[in-house]
C-alpha cells in the first residue's frame, strides 16, 4: 500500500517526525488511518494534542503518526489542510467543528422530491464555497419525475455558474456525468439530507452494495439516517469519497468568503451604496434595496443572504453578537428618550 495513492502530495520529507497516513473514519476517541504499513487505528498523542493546540483531526486529514504494528498507532500531528468544511459545533452550541478535509469537490445532493429545498441549496453552496473545491449540484432520484427543467432553472437561479447533474442510482441515469470528477487520486465529500441517497449513489460508484441503505417515509420524503459516522472510502478506480451523516440543518461557521461567492450578486451591488456601512434597510442611496424595488433582485434571495450572515456571525462569536445588538437597541432607547426631552 502507497499512501500517495490517497492523494499524500506533500513535498517535505516527514521521516524525521513520522510516518504519513490518512484519516479514513472518526469514531469516539479512535480514528481508522490507513499508511504505507496499511490500514490500522490511531489514537491522538495527548501532549500534542490537548497542551500544545495540535489540530484535531478529522476525516480526510493527513497526518504524522508513530506507527505501532501491534496496537494502535499514536497521531503526533496533523498537517496542512488545502480544503475542508466546517460547521457550526452542534455539541457546544458554537464553536468550530472541521468535519472533512483535503477534498477535490463538494457533491451538493438534493433529491427530485419533497426534499428539494432551494434555500437549503443556498446554506449548502455557501458552506461549499467557504471550503474552496468545486461544488456540483447532484440532483438525485431522476427516477422519481418526468420533468426535470423547473429543479434545473431553479438550480441555476441559486448556484449559477455551477454544473448540475441529474442521475439516478436506481436506474443508471445519468451517471456518466459524474465521471470527470470520479478519477484515481481525486477525492470528493458528499452533502445532503438523510434520505437524499448519499448511500445509494456511493454503492452504484463502487459497483456493489457497501453502504446500508434504507426507504423514505411516503408522507414526507423524508429518509432515516444510514451513515452514522464520517467516513473515508476508496473506490475500486482510486477515487475517494467521504461521507457524512445527513444534515437538515446546517449550523453556519466562518462564510465570509463563501458569501462572496454563493451571493456575489448581492455583495456587487453593495459596493454602490452610498454609505460603505449600509445595512440595506432604510438608508439613502441603498443599491441593494434599489434592485429589489425594480425587480433585478429577489427579495427572498435577500432575506437568505441577511439569514446566513447573521447565523454565521452569531456562531463565530456570540459574545460579540449580543454585545452590538444590545447597543443598538440601546442607542434607540436612547433616541427615544431625547425625542421625548426635545417634545417636553
Amino acid at each position: 500500500m502507497n499512501i500517495k495513492d490517497y492523494g499524500f502530495d506533500f513535498n517535505k520529507n516527514y521521516e524525521n517526525i513520522g510516518t504519513p497516513a490518512r484519516i479514513t473514519a472518526v469514531h469516539k476517541g479512535r480514528f481508522g488511518i490507513v499508511s504505507d504499513f496499511g490500514e490500522g487505528y490511531a489514537q491522538l498523542k495527548g501532549k500534542e494534542y490537548y497542551h500544545e493546540s495540535e489540530m484535531f483531526p478529522t476525516v480526510g486529514d493527513f497526518v504524522l503518526i508513530d506507527h505501532n504494528k501491534d496496537g494502535d498507532s499514536r497521531i503526533i500531528k496533523t498537517l496542512e489542510r488545502k480544503t475542508y468544511f466546517s460547521l457550526r459545533d452542534p455539541d457546544k452550541g458554537r464553536g468550530e467543528q472541521v468535519v472533512a478535509a483535503n477534498f477535490d469537490y463538494v457533491f451538493i445532493m438534493q433529491s427530485l422530491n419533497h426534499d428539494f429545498n432551494p434555500k437549503r441549496l443556498e446554506r449548502y453552496l455557501t458552506a461549499a464555497a467557504q471550503s474552496k473545491a468545486e461544488p456540483v449540484i447532484v440532483l438525485t432520484k431522476a427516477d422519481l419525475t418526468d420533468d426535470y427543467l423547473p429543479y434545473i432553472i431553479e438550480a441555476s437561479n441559486v448556484a449559477p455558474g455551477v454544473t448540475t447533474c441529474i442521475v439516478s442510482a436506481k436506474t443508471g441515469y445519468g451517471m456518466n456525468e459524474l465521471s470527470p470528477y470520479i478519477q484515481k487520486g481525486k477525492t470528493l465529500v458528499l452533502l445532503g439530507s438523510s434520505g437524499v441517497g448519499k448511500s445509494s449513489l456511493i454503492n452504484a460508484l463502487a459497483g456493489e452494495d457497501i453502504m446500508d441503505t434504507n426507504g423514505i417515509r411516503e408522507d414526507d420524503s423524508k429518509g432515516r439516517h444510514t451513515t452514522t459516522h464520517r467516513e473515508l472510502i476508496m473506490l475500486q478506480n482510486g477515487a475517494m469519497i467521504i461521507d457524512t451523516p445527513g444534515m437538515r440543518e446546517l449550523g453556519m461557521w466562518d462564510v465570509t468568503e463563501g458569501l462572496g461567492n454563493t451571493f456575489a450578486d448581492i455583495e456587487e451591488l453593495a459596493q454602490h451604496c452610498r454609505f460603505r456601512n449600509c445595512r440595506h434597510e432604510n438608508e439613502p442611496g441603498c443599491a441593494v434595496r434599489e434592485a429589489i424595488e425594480n425587480g433585478t433582485l429577489d427579495a427572498s434571495r435577500f432575506e437568505s443572504y441577511k439569514k446566513i450572515k447573521t447565523e454565521a456571525k452569531y456562531s463565530c462569536n456570540a459574545a460579540d453578537y449580543r454585545r452590538q445588538k444590545e447597543l443598538f437597541f440601546k442607542n434607540i432607547a436612547i433616541s427615544e428618550r431625547k425625542k421625548r426631552k426635545d417634545v417636553y
